[in-house]
């Protein structure tokens, strides 16, 4: 939690954001006729509202490949600044132009609001056999709400019956840190900061003279609740529903910072701020500076999912500087807590959608559907048989110098190859998910990612007698699956009155005030951290929490159909 994203004469699909307007309006019923069976020539343009730095217009291997398959080019325009493609769909539901396919992230709502989104219950059922087996017992996760029933969107960033094999979130440290001092246990916030400060003191500056940074963060535009907030609700046992804790018994939501536990945590982090072990630009650098600092390698710990930093990550791995990169350990406030990064969600996710501008709805829900077919999505995953993987006695291999690549220059490997560029465009089995020849549908399992491991890497899992960053994780089977999946996934329903509103103005005061608390001298901590509870809630917090509680009983009887009081 989440690479996600959303025209001419014709439409273009890609694996990246792009915008573009200009087809003229169409419904499911009024799409043409003409090519819709057929693989002839057609252009998708393509919003997604994440960004897609490896894009290469489908000038790689597999976006060739997809192309030659069903005859569609993907005109893709990804969004490039920290906002989540929120000012660009404003932009377009304000003017009414729309690319033929679009990947909204949080801003379904919004499209569906405009006139914008196609309903693809029928698109699905008439022309998406791989579609329909995939998503099987799990289509009423697709219905927008129980007031409309529609079909707004495919989810393509959660994966059917997914098994994480390896962690790739909590405290992001070093291998060169934890080889220094012996492999130290680390599962508390005293743990990880004596790691951080015995290694500090030792080595103030690098190799070439650079101030070392202990612990970074990135509180740019959304990028805060990933980095700075998120991680407190994580670490105090929260099973990470964005803004809000979810009480599983009573689905009652609240704003979590609010939850006592994390206050301490954010105490945690003035003290590390006052005491020099968190950088002092972490609440003004820009999410390309954080970046710049991680691929320098002065970098010892970050407070960040894999994909925040993996570019950084890749950077660090061209040149050899594999002890610079990273590990995961299971941090929480103390040792009352337990992570739930592996919990189980069943099926949810941000998904991809045709707009009311695509000219040819059906051909782009057929070419949606190929992409989800096993075909594409052994492409999508793998690559191209004989360049990228091979068979051998009938089991899907990665050669050596091709790992290698991976490995070494994984950012030059993804824009050639385009493994990994296509995911958003289509359905697909999660890690642990075998297809019908037995092998996996994707290349995370376990005999695989140890392959993917550096010496590095191998040798620090090695110092703490594991095989992945998993095992030293609570497992999935220790906590129950949850009933409304992840919450930060949910549309806010069109009659949400002010709670947009009150939304962004208790957004705006965190954003301004946790940066102020944990920036603070220790003494001044209690008096901000307080007064930002007490502003929320004078912005309207209890009666947003409220509306928010009966969205999450809503979603739960929809998709469980239990009796909700």
């Amino acid at each position: 939690m989440h690479t996600l994203s959303k025209a001419i004469g014709t439409c273009l699909l890609t694996g990246t954001l792009l915008i573009s307007a200009g087809c003229s309006s169409n419904t499911a019923n009024n799409s043409s006729s003409e090519g819709v069976d057929s693989d002839s020539p057609i252009t998708f343009t393509f919003f997604g509202a994440d960004a897609s730095p490896n894009w290469n217009k489908m000038q790689d291997a597999v976006g060739k490949k997809i192309t030659e398959k069903t005859g569609v080019t993907i005109d893709a325009e990804y969004d490039i600044s920290s906002g989540g493609g929120n000012d660009r769909i404003s932009l377009m539901a304000a003017s009414g132009d729309y690319p033929d396919l679009i990947f909204p992230k949080g801003n379904l709502t919004r499209l569906v609001d405009a006139g914008a989104m196609l309903d693809l219950t029928e698109l699905i059922e008439e022309h998406a056999p791989n579609l329909k087996k995939i998503y099987g017992e799990h289509f009423n996760r697709l219905k927008y709400s129980n007031e409309d029933p529609s079909i707004y969107w495919i989810p393509t960033n959660g994966a059917i019956d997914q098994i994480s094999f390896d962690a790739n979130n909590g405290a992001a440290i070093q291998h060169r840190v934890v080889k220094e001092l012996g492999y130290p246990e680390i599962k508390t916030l005293d743990d990880y900061e004596k790691v951080l400060r015995e290694y500090y003191e030792k080595h103030p500056t690098t190799e070439d003279g650079q101030p070392t940074i202990p612990l970074t963060l990135s509180a740019d535009g959304w990028r805060r609740m990933i980095t700075v907030t998120d991680p407190a609700a994580m670490a105090t046992g929260g099973p990470g529903d964005g803004e809000y804790f979810i009480d599983p018994e009573t689905y009652e939501a609240k704003l979590h910072y609010k939850r006592p536990e994390e206050k301490e945590y954010f105490r945690w982090l003035n003290k590390m701020f006052n005491e020099g072990l968190l950088d002092k630009d972490s609440f003004v650098q820009k999410d390309d500076q954080y970046k710049s600092k991680i691929a320098s390698g002065r970098v010892l710990s970050l407070l960040d999912p894999n994909w925040g930093y993996s570019d950084a990550e890749n950077a660090l791995k061209s040149v050899g500087k594999d002890d610079m990169t990273y590990g995961y350990y299971p941090v929480t406030l103390d040792e009352t807590f337990q992570r739930k990064d592996f919990q189980n969600i069943g099926f949810d996710g941000y998904g991809i959608g045709i707009t009311v501008d695509c000219p040819d709805p059906v051909r782009a829900i057929k070419f949606l559907d190929w992409m989800s077919s096993e075909e594409g999505q052994i492409l999508r995953n793998w690559g191209v048989e004989g360049e990228h993987y091979v068979l051998e006695g009938g089991v899907r291999t990665i050669p050596a110098e091709i790992q290698e690549k991976k490995n070494k220059d994984n950012n030059t490997f993804t824009k050639e190859s385009g493994v990994g560029l296509y995911y958003i465009f289509g359905a697909h089995y999660g890690d642990g998910v075998k297809d019908s020849t037995g092998n996996y549908y994707t290349t995370n399992y376990p005999e695989q990612i140890q392959q993917s491991y550096s010496e590095a890497e191998k040798e620090a899992l090695a110092g703490y007698g594991i095989s992945t960053w998993k095992d030293l994780f609570p497992s999935e089977e220790e906590f129950p699956v949850k009933e409304w999946g992840a919450a930060y996934n949910m549309p806010i329903p069109s009659d949400s009155g002010d709670y947009n509103v009150i939304s962004q103005k208790t957004q705006d005061i965190i954003q301004k005030r946790i940066a102020e608390a944990i920036t603070a001298t220790p003494s001044a901590f209690d008096g901000i951290y307080d007064g930002m509870l007490a502003e929320i809630d004078q912005a309207g917090a209890v009666e947003m929490e409220q509306q928010y509680t009966e969205w999450i009983k809503d979603r739960v009887r929809l998709w469980t159909g239990k009796d909700i009081k």
